[in-house]
């Protein structure tokens, strides 16, 4: 059984939130252009001025995705 990681790209400021929604367009652009599999994405806030995108991904493609977006932090998924 293979892990699934979630991915998180860190946004700040007054624009956050539609930066990072707009970010998860390329995320899922990057993935198909890739050929990479993904469990799901989307958009979360942390406090005021502090959104994030997030995806989950399979850990074996998780060294292509960092190398090539650098996401900001990222933690295994736990299994239901």
């Amino acid at each position: 059984m293979t892990r699934k990681i979630r991915l998180i790209w860190d946004f700040y400021g007054e624009r956050a939130e539609g930066t990072a929604l707009h970010h998860v367009i390329h995320l899922k652009e990057f993935m198909e252009r890739e050929k990479l599999d993904f469990f799901n994405e989307g958009t979360d806030y942390k406090a005021d001025q502090h959104s994030f995108a997030y995806m989950t991904v399979q850990e074996k493609d998780v060294k292509i995705i960092r190398d090539a977006l650098r996401p900001n932090r990222a933690f295994v998924e736990k299994e239901n």
